[in-house]
């Protein structure tokens, strides 16, 4: 059922605004925002019916005025600056929480926080929701095929990146010719990218997955025009990730892009269930 009313909490990039669009068009005649300061875009804090903005470490405030605003259901849309953990100055609560984790990775603070939001009365959907055509279903998108090099690092790198998600470790692996060049950590994809193209130099695949169980209603794998310019420069020759489980960000300029650089961007059957997009 298609909420009246829903509560978007954005961070940094386009998802956010693309969230709002989907969730516009399908008919939530009320979206108010809640802005990441430093973050968020103004272009979307002006598109709300309703905004307010919090810092990153600001956890106790933004709840409290979740609970006076009686939203009802909310999703979590664009990125967290990873490096904001480590320069943040946070309150009481978010202190207590953070201390609480002995491990601490996406899994564990995103599950943290909507445990929170939750015990306040408030359900957290899927952030794939209202997300239908930005998830790109089985097949190559672009004009060029991955060849057999790549089809085999594809295969390869499938398989080891779900050992390395299935460990919360990350999203992202780059592979070269049976080689593990770069696995995602706290860094996040940019990062991996940058690395992994010093250690192996040009021709190197990417494959980008959302572990077994994963929780959709946050740190859904998300591909966009930045990625794949950033990939040309790092020399990626190939893009594979699970169908209908990988969020990409304007798809057209995205394929439009990869067929200009000559990137293959293929999506896999990886037997898995496909992401939510209904609440």
């Amino acid at each position: 059922m298609i909420p009246e009313e829903l509560l978007i909490f954005a961070g940094r990039g386009a998802y956010p605004e693309y969230a709002f669009a989907g969730a516009r068009a399908a008919g939530v005649r009320r979206i108010r925002v809640l802005g990441v300061r430093g973050m968020v875009s103004r272009r979307l804090l002006r598109l709300a019916d309703e905004a307010v903005v919090f810092g990153v470490g600001e956890l106790q405030g933004a709840l409290d005025w979740l609970v006076e605003s009686g939203v009802r259901e909310m999703m979590l849309t664009g990125q967290i600056t990873p490096m904001a953990l480590f320069r943040t100055r946070f309150d009481a609560l978010t202190r207590r929480l953070l201390a609480s984790l002995p491990v601490k990775n996406a899994h564990t603070i995103f599950g943290c926080m909507i445990r929170e939001i939750e015990a306040r009365g408030v359900r957290v959907i899927p952030s794939s929701c209202f997300m239908g055509e930005h998830l790109p279903g089985v097949g190559v998108l672009t004009r060029r095929a991955p060849d057999a090099r790549e089809q085999s690092d594809i295969a390869f790198g499938h398989q080891a990146a779900l050992g390395v998600c299935d460990l919360d470790i990350g999203q992202t692996l780059l592979v070269k010719e049976g080689m593990v060049l770069a696995v995602e950590a706290f860094e996040g994809t940019n990062a991996t990218l940058r690395r992994g193209a010093k250690l192996g130099g040009r021709g190197a695949v990417m494959v980008k997955v959302a572990k077994r169980g994963h929780d959709m209603r946050f740190d859904i794998p998300v591909f966009g025009e930045h990625t794949v310019r950033l990939c040309r420069k790092c020399g990626v020759s190939a893009v594979a990730f699970q169908a209908g489980r990988l969020v990409m960000i304007d798809r057209p300029r995205v394929v439009e892009l990869a067929n200009r650089f000559g990137i293959a961007l293929v999506g896999l059957d990886s037997g898995l269930p496909p992401a939510p997009l209904e609440p």
